[in-house]
């Protein structure tokens, strides 16, 4: 039951693509996130090109993060202010990045690049995730106090121009903040294909001090747009879409990111955080293996890439 894909030039079992973005789409939706940090790496993997995995998947990201936005929204848990300040700022990001993906392309660097990418931003972020999670776990069972907490936001915030407020956040701050991590997300998701929420999410809780309860669904919102963008872009500069994988990817991804959604408020927000720290850090470490163990399949994936 394979098929043929014309861009990434390999044929692969369909069926379990349709699964991987299941898959995929059951994390976007559980924790927030675009997944594509989870399903570029897998892609790999299964024989697709770097360069092709990281733009394709990107349509899945932006399917299952949709999917997931209609039910958070629903619950009103969605800023749309804040999360259209961050996806402006995603979509100057997007443009950045993807010149700088088709100038890496064409150096033959754009496979070294992912993949250094994805060791480095996923392996640090799991290890801090994992690392607050696991003690907030361990202090609760063990019945001790909750140490307090500094909880004021950054004086820094109060400080800089173009102040907006954002009520569904609570925050009344510079919009140049949220507009600069959104800047960052895009591109991120120009070089790695994911749509950002793993820095996101945890740069919306800990240093815009978001409400806990706005926080996910905003972070999907915004991921919709700069992903959407992004896949445009790249499209049109680096013709490294292939439609067949993409289509087949979000087939699933939809309805995974209904179910995860749906799962989601069944969890400790702690046990969500240790859990999605683990599976950032585990993929961070397969890239490095991939990178460091077998270092010339980097470049033997996908011969001729920057031809």
């Amino acid at each position: 039951m394979d098929i043929y894909l014309p861009i990434a030039e390999v044929s692969v079992n369909w069926p379990t693509l349709v699964i991987l973005g299941a898959v995929v789409g059951f994390v976007s939706g559980l924790f927030g996130i675009g997944g594509g940090f989870l399903m570029a790496p897998i892609l790999v993997f299964l024989g697709i090109p770097p360069t092709v995995a990281v733009a394709s998947q990107a349509s899945h990201v932006v399917a299952s993060s949709t999917s997931g936005v209609i039910r958070y929204a629903g619950a009103g848990s969605v800023d749309f202010k804040m999360g259209s300040v961050m996806a402006a700022g995603g979509a100057a990001g997007a443009l950045a990045g993807v010149e700088l993906f088709r100038y890496l392309r064409l150096l033959g660097q754009a496979d070294l690049v992912v993949a250094l990418s994805y060791l480095v931003f996923l392996g640090a972020i799991g290890i801090l995730m994992l690392n607050e999670s696991l003690t907030e776990i361990l202090r609760r069972r063990r019945g001790l106090p909750a140490p307090h907490k500094q909880r004021r936001r950054p004086m820094w915030l109060y400080g800089l121009p173009l102040k907006m407020k954002f009520p569904k956040s609570g925050l009344y701050i510079s919009a140049l903040p949220p507009f600069g991590l959104g800047v960052f997300a895009g591109v991120l998701s120009a070089i790695m294909g994911v749509g950002g929420g793993f820095i996101l999410v945890p740069a919306m809780l800990y240093i815009l001090r978001m409400r806990a309860g706005a926080v996910v669904g905003t972070s999907l919102f915004q991921i919709i747009i700069t992903t959407a963008i992004t896949t445009i872009l790249q499209a049109g500069r680096n013709q490294t879409v292939d439609i067949v994988l993409s289509t087949i990817l979000l087939l699933g991804g939809v309805v995974g990111a209904q179910i995860g959604a749906r799962f989601a408020g069944r969890f400790r927000a702690e046990e969500l955080r240790a859990a999605l720290g683990l599976i950032v850090l585990l993929v961070g470490i397969q890239m490095g293996l991939d990178l460091f163990v077998r270092p010339n399949d980097i470049f033997m994936i996908a011969p001729g890439i920057a031809d």
